[in-house]
């Protein structure tokens, strides 16, 4: 039987706005231009979806702003982060919605039943994880799905991108940023 994932938690209180930058799939090589382009859309956070690589990748990103993560299947055994983290996003001390961060989280463009069950369980309204490279935003089941695509070495014929997320009191935003171009990115 496998261990149950280790799950960490914490809030963001959101005032007007609050941004977060969203990577994935580092593999120790980050594009070029990675740390320039995150820092230029002033993150209030930066999450990191896991497949990591190297510790530098995580320490360079936390110069532009706390970063939170959690390890992908690459990443097992040494490197000292949580499987998933469980983001209340809060307004004025009331919870506004729950983000699961995983490494591992779809099937194509499905949730993984045990994903899916792990989101119903902790009432997430969105899931953002990595691992496919492929940048997608959807819905599943009633929730939202976020993969940022991979900034790491290329895969395939895939872009090499990140992810945006605006939260505001009426609603988030999600997007996807070109590393080779700079511009936000659309399929």
């Amino acid at each position: 039987m496998a261990a149950a994932p280790i799950t960490e938690s914490t809030t963001l209180e959101l005032e007007d706005e609050l941004r977060l930058a969203i990577v994935a799939d580092t593999h120790s090589q980050p594009h070029e231009r990675t740390l320039e382009l995150v820092k230029k859309t002033r993150p209030d956070r930066i999450l990191h979806a896991g497949d990591i690589g190297a510790q530098a990748v995580i320490d360079d990103l936390s110069t532009i702003a706390p970063t939170l993560t959690v390890r992908g299947n690459i990443d097992v055994g040494h490197l000292d982060f949580p499987d998933q983290i469980l983001i209340d996003v809060e307004k004025d001390e009331e919870l506004f919605f729950k983000v699961l961060l995983l490494h591992i989280g779809v099937n194509g463009p499905k949730l993984r039943a045990e994903v899916m069950r792990r989101a119903k369980q902790v009432d997430a309204s969105l899931v953002v994880c990595g691992h496919s490279h492929v940048p997608f935003i959807g819905k599943d089941r009633g929730v939202a799905i976020f993969n940022p695509g991979s900034v790491g070495p290329r895969r395939f014929h895939l872009p090499i991108v990140f992810g945006l997320m605006t939260v505001r009191p009426k609603g988030v935003t999600l997007e996807h940023v070109s590393c080779e171009t700079g511009e936000r990115w659309m399929p």
